[in-house]
């Protein structure tokens, strides 16, 4: 078996052998549009089949592994949201890492840029331990919740234009039960889908779009002024490259998640 079925015990597992599952974005759109709750949401997001090249992709990446990983099972399925059902932070990313949340069925789990990134929300409160490495482990976000714009490992890890608007129902719906005071878009394609979805949910945004940048807060208003002043805050991703380079530093990664605690 190239990915793990639902039910059958996985850490965190949220769906179970009756969930729906969509494999047309017309399909996505209905269950997404449709999900009663955050739990059931999360649920449908994690058996989505919509995307035959992801769909391909995630499963042969699971069944053929790294070497390192030779002995493990792989998840092998979309990542679903996950952390706090009633944030006040929403931290959202391009996709999973095809050896990384692919592998280990939580989002920025198990490579590099997790390392970096759960390390940073320990230091400013934001999880409760400063790793993260698989499903079921402990650990648990405070105040905070993770998303991806893309669900699914892409190759190269590029997901195409089709395969980024197949799965924005997605988001969309999450961002609508979440509604939270402040978003932080890991990167310029999250950025980017992000505003989409505020857009589509009713915030007010300026025009024209400030260009992402690391650091870059854009006020937004709310669909009802009772959920309060909300705020959308750039950050560079901490992926290898950048960490690597200097692009991002513990520092940098510091004082965006110190800041988005602070709102």
């Amino acid at each position: 078996m190239s990915f793990v079925p639902p039910g059958t015990g996985w850490p965190d597992d949220p769906a179970t052998p009756s969930t729906p599952v969509a494999t047309t974005p017309a399909e996505v759109a209905d269950l997404a549009a449709h999900s009663p709750s955050l739990a059931e949401l999360t649920a449908r997001q994690s058996v989505c089949r919509a995307c035959p090249r992801l769909v391909t992709w995630r499963e042969e990446v699971a069944d053929v592994k790294r070497r390192a990983y030779q002995t493990e099972t792989y998840w092998g399925r979309p990542i679903a949201g996950w952390g706090d059902d009633d944030p006040k932070v929403l931290i959202v990313g391009l996709a999973p890492a095809a050896h990384g949340g692919n592998r280990t069925g939580r989002i920025f789990t198990g490579d590099r840029s997790g390392d970096w990134l759960f390390a940073s929300l320990y230091r400013t409160g934001l999880a409760a331990q400063p790793t993260s490495v698989h499903a079921g482990d402990g650990q648990r976000l405070i105040g905070a919740r993770m998303v991806a714009a893309v669900r699914c490992a892409p190759p190269a890890n590029k997901p195409t234009p089709e395969e980024r608007d197949n799965c924005f129902p997605w988001l969309l719906q999450e961002l609508r039960l979440v509604r939270p005071r402040v978003v932080v878009a890991l990167g310029g394609f999250a950025w980017q889908a992000i505003w989409l979805a505020l857009k589509a949910t009713g915030y007010g945004l300026p025009t024209p779009r400030p260009a992402f940048g690391h650091g870059v807060e854009v006020p937004l208003t709310p669909p009802t002024p009772a959920q309060g002043e909300t705020t959308l805050i750039g950050c560079y991703h901490p992926s290898q490259q950048n960490t690597f380079t200097g692009r991002v530093t513990e520092t940098m990664l510091d004082a965006i998640f110190t800041r988005a605690a602070a709102l």
